[in-house]
């Protein structure tokens, strides 16, 4: 190994040393001067690190199913628009800190919708958290038991985006209601919250049950959001 290999080693620069290794292999490396390796390297360097950085934003992610927005199918009879979803890809949502609801019935492939965008914010360099709905309220309620509640909400309050999956599928008890509240309060206006449900909108009343809580929740989700209503039959019985 040279002391340029060496030194790229050591200092972890792992982009420019494979870029290296490859110009030496094809003596590439003697045509350029030293701004065009230079940039050649660096280039090299920064397209690394921004795939080591998606890898590991979706790895940290979780999501349901391994989605991206090229692999959906645009048919308007299903709700699903693709103006919409080119609008949804830009990030914008993410920036202005607004909620996207996508709601249908079972197997008409909210969650898939859902992972796609996830997938799209994490190329973008976005952290995103994907969570059952259900689950992450075992999980909230797991943590005020062992003292680590604050730091959870902590943890999801920085995401950039946050998938809930699932919503609606059983009510909610009071505690529930307030960790939901806790949620969706710290996130307001700050960063976007996605929420895929089988049940419409109007019926996330009953399911939250307590009004005012339902009003506030609600109040901070509905107003600036994004509504994917997708329509048909499952797509699994196709399968």
């Amino acid at each position: 190994m040279t002391n340029i290999e060496n030194h790229f080693k050591q200092l972890r620069l792992q982009g420019m040393y494979n870029r290296w290794n490859a110009l030496v292999e094809t003596r590439e490396h003697h045509d350029l001067s030293l701004s065009e390796g230079l940039e050649i390297l660096l280039q090299s360097e920064e397209e690394d690190r921004i795939n080591r950085r998606f890898e590991r934003l979706k790895r940290s992610a979780k999501f349901r199913y391994t989605a991206t927005i090229e692999e959906l199918h645009f048919d308007p009879t299903r709700g699903l628009n693709k103006s919409q979803i080119t609008e949804l890809t830009t990030g914008d949502y993410i920036t202005k800190g607004e909620s996207v609801l996508i709601t249908g019935a079972t197997g008409c492939g909210k969650s898939f919708v859902a992972s796609a965008l996830g997938h799209r914010a994490c190329s973008g360099g976005t952290k995103v958290l994907y969570f059952n709905t259900q689950k992450l309220l075992i999980k909230t309620k797991m943590a005020r038991v062992d003292g680590s509640i604050f730091k959870l909400f902590d943890s999801i309050s920085k995401a950039g985006v946050l998938i809930l999956d699932d919503f609606g599928l059983a009510h909610l008890d009071k505690k529930q209601q307030m960790d939901l509240m806790e949620i969706i309060e710290d996130r307001h206006s700050k960063a976007s919250t996605i929420i895929a449900s089988q049940l419409p909108v109007a019926s996330w009343y009953e399911v939250i049950g307590e009004a005012t809580i339902a009003d506030a929740i609600l109040d901070r989700l509905v107003h600036t959001s994004h509504r994917i209503e997708l329509k048909g039959e499952s797509l699994r019985k196709k399968l």
